[in-house]
């Protein structure tokens, strides 16, 4: 079964999601993976800005990313 993926940017707010890939460069990329957000992590959208920063748990840490950067992780949904 093919799984339903879609940018994080689209994701409401209080949905688990896990991070399938990321469409950025490397600078993004290393970013992100500093924050602990690499493919195969699981996070919760806490509140979805508009148009400011989408915030997220991952694991114990709550982290802001903003809009552009949160329509480039690809995401999709726990069990899927």
């Amino acid at each position: 079964m093919k799984k339903h993926v879609t940018p994080l940017a689209t994701v409401p707010a209080g949905k688990k999601v896990r991070i399938v890939s990321l469409a950025g460069g490397r600078g993004m990329y290393a970013r992100l993976a500093s924050m602990g957000l690499v493919p195969g992590s699981e996070i919760e959208v806490i509140g979805r800005g508009a148009p400011g920063p989408f915030i997220a748990t991952a694991g114990n840490c709550h982290l802001a990313i903003g809009t552009g950067m949160a329509q480039k992780i690809m995401v999709s949904e726990n069990g899927k």
